[in-house]
């Protein structure tokens, strides 16, 4: 029977260890830190990517290219890809629904561009709304009789 008496921990909780209580606990003395050192002192510890004081990787290593911050993205549709399609009215949604432009992770988020190649042929008559066109494929839908119709 339980009582107040004999009433022991909870099963499946371990005790957190007591760092410096005495020699008999294990962690006495030096409290599992070693001898001396930045590492055994309070706050003490090297930055990430620090080796020792020899040059590190980052700096030794040649630096190449530009990034630019402020570069737009885009989700891409080739027109050849809607050349294939029996369909005539396309929208973002429906773009989209049809699984030619992508939807999921961070390229969903991007606005669709419409591209054109130099040497491409299309025939079709087609009402498209997106976000951005390329001179050569807004020549190309016009010269059919379609639309192409920024968003």
């Amino acid at each position: 029977m339980l009582n107040l008496s004999n009433l022991g921990k909870p099963a499946g909780r371990k005790a957190k260890r007591r760092l410096g209580k005495g020699e008999g606990s294990g962690l006495g003395k030096q409290s599992g830190r070693g001898h001396k050192g930045k590492k055994s002192r309070a706050g003490g510890n090297v930055p990430p990517g620090f080796e020792g004081g020899q040059m590190p990787i980052n700096r030794r290593l040649p630096k190449r290219g530009f990034k630019n911050p402020f570069r737009k993205h885009f989700r891409i549709l080739n027109l050849s890809r809607l050349a294939e399609l029996e369909e005539s009215q396309f929208d973002i949604q429906k773009l989209e629904m049809m699984g030619l432009v992508p939807t999921k992770g961070q390229k969903g988020k991007y606005p669709i561009k419409v591209l054109a190649s130099l040497n491409e042929e299309f025939t079709k008559t087609v009402h498209i709304k997106a976000h951005a066109f390329s001179k050569r494929a807004i020549e190309l839908i016009e010269a059919n009789g379609g639309k192409a119709e920024v968003v």
